[in-house]
């Protein structure tokens, strides 16, 4: 939905970008109401909230969030209407990674309530959150590959759950294509963190990435030809954006620069990327996440990268940035709230001239 780490998921992650500063002038110095209108917060109710999906007759949305009482995400599908959230994941365990089937009758999500020794895991952070509550230091945050985190479908209404990864070690991050058929998700089956995409059932698991460190977070695109994702595998904690294509070639860099880039996703409309980014360039700065977008170009059968403008400015951090299906609304995850809890938030989109 996961962090400098947030995520090493890194889904919910709140991490940093620097590099296309001077591409952000074409958008003038604020430049949030270029793009986004009717900017409103979404989620209240919640300790934290975040990482939400659009259903494909977008009238609901599906999203990570933790309630006060227990402490780790659960899953909440929710109406935009103004109806109440409705929990669809078990109600154990980490949960995080949710996301609808195009044809809206199935959902995905990742879990570990099947962990053995849950009970002794979530003792364990219920633990960790006393002493930060005792001392009022929090922890670095940092997300656990927990091994025993697999990928699930189950009804809308969280019915039905059924199993569709079994490998050993982490597996998580998934996302469906275009026509549901596929699945693109992070595993830890071959010892490090890569990019796989597995048939809706679970079955014909297939490799694309195999580059030492972590690359994850990964969604199928418009046209179901590539696959947009994050990695860290040229500086460790340093994620830049990569493409590569759904048969595992023509892999390249979209961006590559001293801070962090992560959460990428595909505009449905045309060749646009959107990610969250921040410099971390100068270790005497506190880096702060914005919204960065990015037109690219199809080129000698890779994708290219191309003009990138800053979509938001706001002092805190925005993240985890996903388009409506028709392209036409942005909802994301900050901290911009009186609270300055996360929480979603959506707006009106436009894109730039």
């Amino acid at each position: 939905m996961t962090p400098p780490v947030q995520r090493v998921g890194y889904r919910s992650l709140v991490m940093a970008l620097a590099g296309v500063c001077a591409s952000a002038a074409v958008a003038g110095d604020s430049p949030e109401a270029e793009y986004l209108t009717n900017v409103r917060q979404v989620t209240s109710d919640f300790v934290k909230a975040g990482e939400g999906y659009f259903s494909p007759d977008m009238g609901t949305i599906i999203f990570q969030a933790v309630e006060e009482g227990y402490p780790f995400y659960r899953i909440f599908t929710m109406p935009l209407d103004g109806g109440k959230p409705r929990m669809v994941s078990t109600g154990r365990g980490r949960t995080t990674c949710s996301y609808f089937r195009p044809d809206g009758r199935k959902i995905l999500l990742a879990s570990s309530h099947l962990d053995p020794k849950l009970e002794e895991t979530e003792a364990a952070e219920r633990a960790a959150l006393e002493e930060e509550k005792k001392t009022g230091k929090k922890r670095r945050y940092s997300w656990p590959f927990d091994p025993w985190m697999e990928i699930f479908e189950a009804d809308p209404g969280g019915s039905n759950l059924k199993r569709l990864t079994e490998a050993k070690g982490y597996d998580a991050e998934g996302a469906y294509g275009p026509e549901g058929k596929r699945i693109a998700f992070c595993s830890f089956r071959d010892g490090d963190p890569d990019v796989w995409v597995m048939d809706a059932d679970g079955s014909n698991p297939r490799q694309l990435t195999d580059a030492k460190g972590y690359d994850g977070g990964p969604f199928i695109s418009p046209d179901g030809r590539w696959v947009v994702f994050r990695s860290d595998r040229k500086r460790e904690h340093y994620l830049q954006i990569y493409v590569i294509g759904i048969d595992g070639k023509h892999e390249t860099a979209l961006t590559d620069n001293d801070g962090v880039n992560f959460g990428p996703y595909w505009y449905p409309k045309g060749p646009y990327i959107i990610w969250a980014g921040a410099d971390h360039s100068n270790p005497n700065v506190r880096p702060n996440y914005d919204l960065w977008l990015m037109r690219y170009r199809e080129e000698d059968g890779r994708i290219r990268p191309g003009p990138t403008w800053r979509v938001t400015d706001h002092p805190a951090a925005d993240v985890l940035p996903v388009f409506s299906p028709d392209g036409k609304k942005l909802m994301w995850t900050s901290t911009r709230g009186e609270k300055r809890s996360s929480q979603l938030w959506i707006a009106d989109f436009t894109l730039p001239e």
